[in-house]
């Protein structure tokens, strides 16, 4: 394995690595690794913040490793208290296979299907008994586990940590000793629990996996790490067009980082573009907008990107109403709330997603801000709603 590659694959999208020297060591024997990546259903949607550790993946799987894909369908019930300021709402056994089935389907849009071979954590755990529970929980303390931060600031401040979520890091890391994984994947948020693995493998004669943290993603907001309860995301299922408008909207200061992370260029070409923006030789925008379409392209098609790109000239900057509105029944929103009728034509996902969008002033109909109390009952065939900058739909009797 060539230099180059080596440095891709540690350096480029990576934020640490636990040991380094040993990981490469393991590329350069050139055998299959066993990748571990886990996944808890407790959402089913996947957007640009995961897909950083998901293509990080996909690299190694393209020089022939295979990804060992946990569905955490025991952990999910309990909720990962990782960044997280209280308990979170346990699942029942039929959302977590809902949400399954959907994350799968979203997945391999990034991943090989070919290299990946996915397992549940029920395989292991069905079988497991009270005495298998105490064993595993008596190799670990209250204290180490207090050492970590969120659980410490949770109890400084008095507030609950159930037992459960200290099982938690216990269960995720008794899957690397099931699957006897070479190398685990997270963020930096799972450092704890990365490390919780690798110390229970040893402890189990086992040689410790290799654990490859990936940066947190800043979401559109600029501040915050990319999340959906924040609003700050951008989903791989998004249309086209929303995918652009989003890229296009993120700051001009996370323009590199999202193409170092996210983006199909090569090094070269980063460099390049780095080089431009620091001497102020060409307009940032240029550049988010080749982000954007290689952003796009990755889901859908050149032709998409190239229609998205069209779409937010014409709408965004020329501030023009697109042809060809999507259609939505009069009858089913005269006397409506508006933030249902935002959630019943999908352009918001939920109701706190259109009362936050609603709020924001991002709701006009027929070029006029409307507010949560505004009146629905004179809407008419014709009309026009506008969300946010590039989402629009027209009001129909025939529709």
């Amino acid at each position: 394995m060539d230099q180059n590659t080596i440095d891709t694959i540690t350096k480029r999208g990576v934020e640490e690595i636990i040991i380094e020297s040993e990981f490469i060591n393991l590329l350069k024997e050139n055998k299959p690794l066993r990748l571990k990546m886990g996944f808890d259903p407790s959402s089913s949607d996947i957007h640009l913040g995961h897909a950083v550790g998901l293509k990080k993946l996909r690299q190694l799987q393209d020089i022939g490793h295979k990804c060992i894909l946990i569905i955490g369908d025991w952990t999910a019930r309990i909720g990962d208290p990782t960044g997280v300021s209280a308990t979170r709402k346990m699942l029942t056994q039929e959302e977590v296979e809902s949400n399954a089935k959907t994350y799968l389907e979203q997945f391999f849009k990034i991943v090989d299907i070919d290299q990946t071979e996915v397992v549940y954590q029920s395989e292991w755990y069905g079988d497991f008994k009270l005495e298998n529970v105490i064993e595993l929980t008596s190799k670990f303390t209250v204290a180490q586990f207090l050492a970590r931060e969120d659980f410490n600031n949770r109890y400084k401040q008095g507030k609950p940590i159930a037992i459960t979520e200290f099982l938690y890091p216990l269960l995720q890391a008794y899957d690397s000793v099931a699957i006897n994984s070479d190398v685990e994947f997270g963020g930096t948020d799972q450092k704890f629990n990365l490390l919780v693995g690798r110390e229970l493998q040893s402890m189990n004669g086992m040689k410790p996996q290799q654990c490859l943290m990936v940066p947190l993603l800043v979401g559109t907001d600029g501040i915050n790490k990319m999340s959906k309860s924040l609003n700050n995301y951008i989903g791989i299922t998004d249309k086209p067009e929303d995918i652009y408008g989003k890229v296009m909207s993120i700051p001009d200061s996370l323009i590199i980082n999202y193409l170092e992370v996210l983006s199909n260029f090569n090094n070269n070409e980063i460099e390049e573009m780095k080089k431009a923006m620091s001497l102020g030789n060409e307009n940032p925008m240029i550049f988010k907008k080749e982000l954007a379409k290689d952003i796009v392209t990755q889901f859908y098609t050149i032709q998409d990107a190239i229609d998205s790109e069209l779409n937010f000239k014409m709408v965004v900057q020329g501030n023009e109403i697109p042809e060809n509105l999507e259609n939505h029944n009069l009858n089913e929103m005269i006397n409506s709330k508006l933030s249902n009728i935002l959630v019943k034509t999908s352009m918001a996902k939920s109701n706190s997603e259109a009362k936050r969008l609603i709020n924001q002033g991002a709701i006009e109909l027929n070029g006029v801000k409307l507010t949560e109390d505004a009146e629905m009952n004179s809407l008419k065939d014709g009309d026009i709603f506008k969300i946010g900058k590039q989402k629009f739909f027209q009001v129909s009797q025939n529709a």
